[in-house]
C-alpha cells in the first residue's frame, strides 16, 4: 500500500488544486475512485455526474446512483445526445470521439453555469496505450485525468479502491455498449437494447466478465477462459436465452474476454 499511498497523496494533492470540480462519472471503478476523492478533497464543491443515455447499461446507472447515496456524493444524472449525432451513429473508428464530445459539451456547460473551476475524467495510465479517441474530447475541453496525472494504472485504482473500502473496487471492466458493435455497423438505441439484454442473461446465469459481440444475426460471446467449461455445461440455455434477445446464432469465441477486442488492428 506505501507505494500507491504516494500516488494517493498525489492525487490528492492535485485535486486540492483546484476550487471545485465536476467529476464524470459512469460507476465503474476508475471514474469512482476519481469522484470519491474529489468529493472528500472538496466536499460539496464537487460534482459528479452521469449520462443515463442508451449507451450506458442501466445496471451501471443504477449502481452509479447507489454508490454516490451510499458515499455522500454530490451526484446528478444527466442524458446525453450522441444517438441524435448521425456521425456517431454512423460507427467510425473515432466514433469515441463523438460521444465524448457530447458528454463534455454537457460537463462543460454545467461548470460555467455553476462556477466549477475544473472537469475530471478518469482516465489512467494503462487507458493511454490503447485505441481512444474521446482522448482527444478531453483535449479540446480541457478536461483533466487526475489519476493519470498522479501516476495511477488500473492496478493501482484497485489497490487503492480496495483499501479505501470501494464496493467496486473488483467490478468488471464495463465499456459502453456501443464497443460491442463492429466499427461500420450502424447504431441505434433498438440494437443497444438488444445487446443489454443479451448480457444481463448472461450475467443472471453467474458469468463474471463478458461481452457479448454484435455482428448482425451472431452474438459472439466473449467469456473468460476459466468460465468456458460452465458456458459448455449450460450451452442449450445460453442459447435459449441469448436467441430470445433476437439473435440467430451463439457463438463462443475461443480467444475469450479481451477488453476492446474490435480495436484489434487499429493504429491511431
Amino acid at each position: 500500500m506505501s507505494f500507491v499511498q504516494a500516488k494517493y497523496d498525489k492525487l490528492k494533492s492535485f485535486i486540492g488544486g483546484f476550487d471545485s470540480a465536476v467529476v464524470a462519472y459512469s460507476g465503474g471503478v476508475d471514474s469512482s475512485l476519481v469522484a470519491y476523492v474529489t468529493a472528500q478533497v472538496l466536499g460539496s464543491r464537487s460534482l459528479a455526474v452521469t449520462s443515463g443515455s442508451k449507451s450506458l447499461k442501466r445496471e451501471d446507472l443504477a449502481l452509479s446512483k447507489e454508490l454516490a447515496d451510499r458515499w455522500n456524493m454530490p451526484h446528478r444524472v444527466i442524458v446525453t445526445d450522441e444517438l441524435d449525432d448521425p456521425n456517431y451513429r454512423a460507427n467510425p473508428t473515432d466514433r469515441c470521439f463523438y460521444c465524448k464530445t457530447s458528454l463534455y459539451t454537457h460537463l462543460a456547460q454545467i461548470a460555467k453555469a455553476e462556477g466549477f473551476d475544473a472537469i475530471f475524467n478518469g482516465t489512467n495510465l494503462d487507458d493511454l496505450g490503447d485505441h481512444r479517441p474521446g482522448l482527444i474530447a478531453a483535449r479540446e475541453h480541457g478536461v483533466m485525468a487526475p489519476l493519470a496525472e498522479s501516476g495511477f494504472t488500473k492496478a493501482d485504482i484497485r489497490s487503492l479502491a480496495a483499501n479505501l473500502g470501494l464496493e467496486n473496487a473488483r467490478k468488471p471492466q464495463s465499456a459502453c455498449l456501443s464497443s460491442r458493435v463492429p466499427y461500420g455497423t450502424s447504431i441505434d438505441a433498438s440494437l443497444l437494447g438488444q445487446i443489454e439484454r443479451a448480457e444481463s442473461a448472461l450475467l443472471a446465469l453467474g458469468f463474471s466478465q463478458f461481452r457479448v459481440r454484435h455482428h448482425g444475426d451472431v452474438a459472439r460471446l466473449e467469456l473468460v477462459a476459466s468460465e468456458f467449461d460452465k458456458a459448455l455445461a449450460r450451452r442449450d440455455v445460453i442459447v435459449e436465452r441469448v436467441k430470445a434477445c433476437g439473435y440467430r446464432f451463439v457463438a463462443l469465441d475461443l480467444a475469450g474476454f479481451r477488453s476492446g477486442s474490435l480495436n484489434e488492428g487499429l493504429v491511431d
